[in-house]
């Protein structure tokens, strides 16, 4: 059906640019990035990219030209024609809405075009629950995972004594998530996400534990307002360490304000508790209560480039004071790149913490104090894009990074650097 209301759609208009061949010349993304306005330059790439299968290329280029030629009605059935090739309903109905209030559409493309919206519609009715799940594998290599200082000393009891624990590590882990979602209304979803996380350290197998997690949200809008309010419960097993629980629910909300600026922002509440048992006799004195606070701001400057500002601060009260209260200030910036080959983003972030009461088991005479820059490089890519034929719908994705940490303190057991290297694969199946 997908093939015939293609082929419907070409016939509709047969003297149009998209209904030539475009040629034995291959239009590159430096080309389209140079020419953004050129039409017929980046219709035929559109095409070219349709018949290599990359629909989202397509897409993405068609959508560009029918903000930059509203007018042009060609555009919008061409645009028509790849989104119902590519499965994409949702936005065939956008398209076919905007077609249908158009005045220069003559009777028969409106005819064609309301048969193929019925099509649409009569596929199947709405499912009132859309069920998924996400696996991830992913790897790790930190070369300081204990966090040792740089002098490999540290204080004890107003004492220096040397820092020994093991730097080198390399942790596996994997995860399982399954997601319920339903719409509420036109404008709102509900989503609940059970999941559970295995992660093993090579060397130190203190550290090894699992993780279950549950998380209910809202996606709901009130006027230009997006807000998602959302609760979340988990449980950590630790093999060598106490369980801890966690409790913690919130809202986030965003708001766009023109076509290139967004503003967010968020709260949330925390409680922390550690298991009090035999393994771990003071686990419970970190067990503490949080208040977190968030606003940020993107900005896109082109279809290639985007920016991230983010400003938080949060306040921790634990049960035990001394070395475990403390508030935190962070500032990050990050930049994005959506190259057709892969997205790339690359941030940096500082974090301040200051802490409330000495923790007298390091020093008795100064309250700890942290200056944290975080700098970090991901890339993320689809390995349809490198194999179409293992990944034809280019739901599994491959994702690189490299992260580099640097803490100033001044107590000398929290002056340290580390360096991270990480692999990650991960796919999502929609199960109904």
């Amino acid at each position: 059906m997908k093939k015939i209301i293609l082929i419907l759609l070409i016939t509709l208009i047969p003297n149009s640019a998209f209904a030539k061949e475009s040629g034995s010349n291959i239009i590159t993304y430096i080309q389209i990035l140079q020419n953004p306005k050129d039409l017929d330059l980046n219709l035929k790439y559109a095409q070219q990219q349709g018949k290599m299968g990359n629909y989202k290329q397509t897409i993405s280029t068609l959508e560009r030209l029918n903000m930059l030629y509203p007018e042009n009605i060609e555009i919008k059935l061409y645009l028509l024609s790849v989104l119902v090739q590519a499965d994409s309903p949702e936005k065939a109905i956008g398209i076919i809405e905007d077609i249908k209030l158009r005045r220069d559409v003559n009777a028969e493309d409106l005819e064609s075009v309301i048969e193929i919206e019925e099509e649409i519609k009569g596929k199947s009715e709405p499912k009132l629950w859309n069920f998924y799940a996400d696996i991830s594998l992913g790897a790790i290599h930190t070369d300081n995972v204990n966090n040792v200082s740089k002098t490999r000393t540290q204080m004890s009891s107003d004492s220096i004594v040397g820092f020994n624990t093991a730097k080198h590590d390399r942790t596996l882990s994997g995860s399982l998530g399954l997601t319920a979602t339903r719409s509420v209304g036109e404008d709102s979803s509900f989503m609940i996400n059970l999941s559970q996380t295995k992660s093993e350290q090579y060397f130190e197998t203190s550290d090894d534990f699992e993780s279950y997690g549950l998380t209910l949200a809202l996606d709901t809008s009130v006027g230009s307002q997006s807000l998602s309010p959302y609760l979340m419960l988990s449980k950590t097993d630790y093999v060598d360490d106490a369980d801890s629980f966690s409790f913690m629910y919130g809202i986030g909300g965003y708001f766009s304000v023109g076509e290139r600026n967004s503003f967010s922002y968020g709260y949330s509440y925390s409680d922390s508790k550690g298991n009090h048992n035999s393994s771990d006799t003071t686990a419970d004195e970190t067990n503490s209560i949080g208040h977190a606070f968030t606003i940020g701001h993107d900005f896109i400057i082109n279809e290639l480039i985007s920016t991230s500002i983010g400003l938080g601060y949060s306040d921790t009260d634990a049960k035990v004071d001394e070395g475990n209260d403390y508030e935190t200030y962070d500032f990050s910036l990050r930049l994005n790149f959506a190259f057709p080959w892969a997205y790339i983003s690359i941030g940096d972030s500082i974090s301040f913490n200051d802490y409330k009461k000495a923790d007298t088991s390091i020093t008795s005479n100064r309250i700890r104090s942290d200056a944290t820059n975080t700098f970090d490089v991901m890339l993320t890519k689809s390995v349809g894009d490198i194999i179409p034929s293992l990944d034809p719908n280019r739901s599994i994705f491959i994702n690189l990074s490299y992260e580099k940490v640097i803490s100033e303190a001044n107590i000398l057991n929290y002056d340290y650097i580390k360096d991270s290297f990480s692999l990650g694969i991960s796919k999502s199946i929609k199960l109904n």
